[in-house]
């Protein structure tokens, strides 16, 4: 009796100890996006953001429920099998609990099939493509990043009245998916706004005199106000489509919001309107408030657009884990859904039906006075998620 006692008593304290263990164990985070290459700003955006939310999020321990919190960094190089191969060793080799990015939308659709096969979440930040969390989408994605349809109804918000509106966009699923969005867009928000020409260039595109020329010829006679928008990712076309001086035909341009160095380019062009996903000045709150004095104090700039939607994914890491008491996919994804959680810019929330996080977005005006190298732009107004119709797209 004493033996079965003893052998009872040692399989009890066994078991407690590895129930310890794996509390105590790691909670790694794979970041997988493109280190390198044409969208390499951004990338170093989002993984500032992302660290810099994790600091704040744990009082800068870098725990969360005891355990560590390990960020593995792992480069896309923008390319579709380079990202998929590499989500793969980070849940497969790695064993990261979940999984952050990518920038490129063409890598995004890649990487999605992959956390379906190994059952394990893949955030997504910030790659737009609508089709992501639509056609393509499986259940272990979300997303923090805004989509196409988001920028778009942002857009069209800013654009109601008697517009002829002609579109430049790269040859690609996030330009193509940018354009189509914006059509349903305006739609959606009542706009009597018509495209009557659209135009799509190579994503390395640097001489944009052939594009501009079929866009002026196609709006200069159109009624109402003529107006360019352009879906572009990386180095942004705007100043040199406005070299062409498209004002000659009574033609302006409304750009969607882009980072700040792309920004600092558009400063003569005061008074240009339209909507962006983020500028540091427009929250108010207090985790944006610590975003731009810390970012301020350490790299001496205030943070910019990617590095909001870094800390935005932090935020709904720790939140969920929090939430569902560990790692454990399926409660995670349980915990998720319909989750709200604070970021920089405000709430979000993560809908049910496809996990697309629901979020403001603003329409603005570049200043006439301003009273330093980042005094960009002014808020003419925040449009919150309530007055974005989002329509689900994945036939859950």
């Amino acid at each position: 009796m004493n033996h079965w006692l003893r052998k009872g008593a040692a399989i009890a304290l066994a078991t407690a100890a590895g129930l310890a263990f794996g509390q105590a164990k790691e909670i790694k985070i794979a970041h997988i996006y493109g280190k390198t290459g044409a969208l390499e700003a951004y990338a170093k955006q989002s993984h500032t953001g992302l660290m810099m939310g994790l600091e704040y999020l744990t009082g800068g321990k870098m725990e969360l429920l005891g355990r560590k919190l390990v960020v593995i960094e792992k480069d896309t190089q923008l390319k579709p099998d380079i990202g998929k191969a590499a989500l793969a060793a980070a849940f497969g080799d790695d064993k990261a609990d979940i999984a952050v990015g990518p920038v490129s939308s063409g890598v995004a659709l890649a990487m999605l099939p992959v956390a379906e096969e190994y059952k394990k979440i893949l955030l997504v930040e910030p790659a737009v493509a609508d089709s992501i969390t639509g056609d393509k989408w499986n259940r272990y994605v979300f997303r923090t990043g805004r989509n196409s349809t988001q920028d778009a109804v942002a857009g069209a918000a800013a654009l109601k009245g008697n517009f002829s509106i002609a579109t430049l966009a790269q040859d690609y699923a996030f330009g193509r998916d940018g354009v189509q969005a914006f059509k349903d867009a305006l739609a959606a928000v009542g706009s009597s706004a018509k495209i009557v020409h659209e135009e799509y260039a190579p994503q390395q595109t640097t001489d944009f005199t052939a594009p501009a020329q079929r866009i002026f010829e196609a709006l200069k006679d159109k009624p109402g106000r003529k107006v360019i928008i352009v879906v572009w990712a990386g180095a942004h076309p705007m100043a040199k489509i406005m070299d062409l001086k498209p004002e000659r035909f009574g033609i302006e341009l409304a750009p969607g919001g882009n980072i700040l160095p792309v920004l600092k380019g558009w400063k003569d062009f005061h008074g240009t309107e339209g909507s962006i996903y983020y500028y540091y000045g427009f929250p108010k709150n207090k985790m944006n408030d610590w975003l731009v004095a810390e970012h301020q104090k350490r790299f001496g700039t205030p943070p910019d657009f990617f590095t909001a939607g870094g800390f935005a994914a932090a935020s709904a890491i720790v939140e969920g884990i929090k939430k569902a008491g560990g790692t454990d996919t399926e409660k995670l994804i349980a915990a998720m859904e319909g989750l709200s959680f604070d970021t920089p810019k405000g709430p979000m929330s993560f809908r049910k039906e496809d996990h697309q996080a629901l979020q403001s977005m603003y329409h603005f005006r570049i200043k006439k006075a301003q009273k330093g190298e980042w005094d960009l732009l002014e808020l003419v107004r925040e449009i919150p998620a309530s007055e974005l119709p989002i329509p689900v797209r994945n036939k859950r």
